[in-house]
């Protein structure tokens, strides 16, 4: 007789095999700020939710619309009600994505946004990434086997077809909390063997892992990094017209989607 187990896992990739092969009908969106929200939440018309799926209390925002065959949901943390400013970070970034998905179901994660690139890896401001894998460099446990776990590696959903037809740079993402970069970061990021940093993308990998959820990560160039100008204000110079490049990719990558099954990406 066969273990336990073996029949849990064989179950497991039954339902893994049977879900890549259905049509992708409903996505999440997850975009850190509304700047970068509002071009994608135009483009498709989609409207805020009046009747929210999230607890009372909370800024989240969630919009949501159909097009084509998709059932489209786009989330952002919201505003901190004390200082008004983007809900940025690993930690709202984890919380509206579980929250999203235990009411929402989706097939499918498009974490969206904008990145900091390392010229020395070949990005350039306006540069848009399909992020192949993502892990932490702000969580240094140096200790064996949790060292691991602070890096937190995570793989994105395969999707070569994807890639291929829109032309899409590929690169590993890092995440840290912080939009400077301190030289224990630094180490880090090479570590990773990084192309771009964000401040969102592992933890909104870990959610998604954790409720098993495919995850894309669709990331658009700012700041050069390792360039000449400081990181906050090359930042905010560029981030009206990168998050338009954004939104034109994202749209395309929308379309490529509709009517296709995971495995199909």
């Amino acid at each position: 007789m066969s273990p336990h187990g073996d029949k849990s896992d064989a179950a497991e990739e039954a339902l893994v095999a049977e879900t890549e092969k259905r049509p992708i009908s409903t996505i999440l969106i997850v975009i850190a700020m509304q700047t970068e929200a509002l071009p994608v939440v135009n483009k498709f018309n989609l409207t805020e939710d009046p009747d929210s799926v999230f607890p009372k209390g909370v800024p989240w925002v969630r919009y949501h619309g159909f097009y084509k065959d998709l059932h489209i949901n786009l989330v952002w943390p919201g505003k901190d009600s004390s200082l008004g400013v983007d809900c940025v970070g690993t930690v709202s970034a984890s919380l509206v994505t579980y929250a999203a998905i235990q009411a929402l179901q989706p097939d499918l994660i498009i974490n969206a946004g904008t990145a900091g690139g390392f010229k020395a890896k070949g990005a350039g401001i306006g540069d848009v990434y399909l992020a192949c894998d993502v892990a932490y460099h702000d969580r240094r446990i140096p200790i064996p086997v949790f060292d691991l776990y602070g890096v937190g590696l995570r793989q994105a959903c395969v999707s070569p077809n994807l890639q291929k037809e829109l032309n899409l740079k590929v690169g590993k993402l890092s995440t840290g909390n912080s939009l400077d970069m301190s030289p224990q970061d630094e180490a880090s990021i090479i570590a990773n063997d990084a192309t771009i940093k964000d401040m969102e993308g592992a933890a909104v990998a870990y959610v998604a892992d954790l409720l098993k959820v495919p995850i894309i990560f669709v990331k658009a160039v700012t700041d050069v990094v390792d360039g000449e100008k400081p990181t906050a204000e090359e930042f905010l110079q560029n981030l009206s017209a990168v998050t338009a490049a954004l939104e034109e990719k994202i749209t395309q990558v929308i379309e490529f989607i509709n009517g296709k099954c995971l495995s199909d990406l």
